[in-house]
């Protein structure tokens, strides 16, 4: 997994900072996570392939979170996309983008595929072969969903020099990468787990987007490798925590604790504040494996 920064500072757009948006690469996608104002502009910064985005998941229905999306299906539209894209997001969201989409009367020239959500449980929202998406319910001021990002185990893999210290014929070879043990001539069975490798450990992510400290949501990330949570404000604004309902960087830090999670990215940041380093040394007086988000800045999961 890698994932990618696109922006990650709250409402205000300035001049060397842009709101939300990520893209989280894994098992062959490209996902767009929250598509604020400006993710165009940083797609191009960072070298992304539009053309490589099928899926959008969209948080909620805050500007700093999606005004970029309109733009962004408009631009595809221009560049002649013909592939479907599918908008992952709360309810609400068809009507605002198409509502757009008919004043302007651009309607796009490829199939816009939009799947809202209202459920205040877990939910999947996207499954492969490869992947799975579900749903992290969370507590903001307006109906809003975190993502938890899961690969599938992979198959184990043939060992070439296994089977052959084994004598297993070639003819064997396919039903040993779909799980059999091997035969010998003499009718002796080699387990499957001699004749193959274990494959790559998977990797998962959660994003949580705009929140207020919310343990409810541990269950759903424990163990993850890695946990993006929001952090706008620092300890001395803890105030404004419960009318905002956002989280500051030491709450992140408990969650991340909580959670045992691998390592924790903080975003979102208030940019009241001199230095996002604020932010990590406050977020490491709970848990110490803390990195911090910035625009065009990568991550390898």
């Amino acid at each position: 997994m890698k994932l990618t920064i696109l922006g990650c500072y709250s409402a205000t757009p300035r001049t060397f900072t842009n709101p939300t948006s990520q893209v989280l690469e894994s098992k062959g996608h490209l996902f767009l996570i929250d598509c604020g104002e400006g993710t165009q502009v940083q797609l191009r910064k960072n070298k992304i392939k539009f053309s490589r985005i099928n899926h959008v998941f969209i948080s909620h229905l805050h500007g700093d979170h999606f005004f970029g999306l309109p733009g962004l299906i408009s631009t595809f539209r221009l560049l002649g996309r013909e592939k479907a894209l599918h908008i992952h997001g709360p309810k609400g969201m068809k009507e605002a983008i198409t509502m757009l989409l008919k004043l302007g009367d651009s309607w796009t020239n490829y199939p816009l595929i939009f799947h809202e959500l209202e459920s205040n449980e877990s939910e999947v929202v996207f499954e492969d072969g490869h992947i799975v998406v579900r749903t992290i319910p969370l507590i903001h001021r307006i109906y809003t969903n975190g993502y938890l990002f899961q690969e599938k185990p992979a198959p184990r893999k043939l060992d070439i020099d296994a089977v052959e210290k084994w004598n297993i014929d070639r003819s064997q070879f396919q039903a040993i990468k779909n799980g059999a043990d091997g035969i010998q001539e003499d009718g002796t069975l080699i387990s499957n787990e001699d004749l193959t490798s274990v494959p790559p450990k998977t990797k998962s992510y959660a994003f949580c987007s705009d929140t207020k400290y919310n343990e409810a949501i541990i269950p759903l990330i424990r163990d993850v490798d890695t946990l993006y949570h929001e952090s706008t404000f620092l300890e001395t604004e803890s105030h404004l925590c419960e009318k905002t309902k956002h989280t500051t960087a030491k709450q992140a830090a408990q969650i991340a604790h909580k959670a045992n999670v691998g390592q924790l990215i903080l975003g979102h940041f208030s940019t009241r504040y001199k230095s996002i380093e604020l932010f990590k040394d406050e977020a490491q007086e709970i848990f110490p494996s803390v990195l911090l988000a910035d625009d065009g800045k990568s991550f390898e999961i």
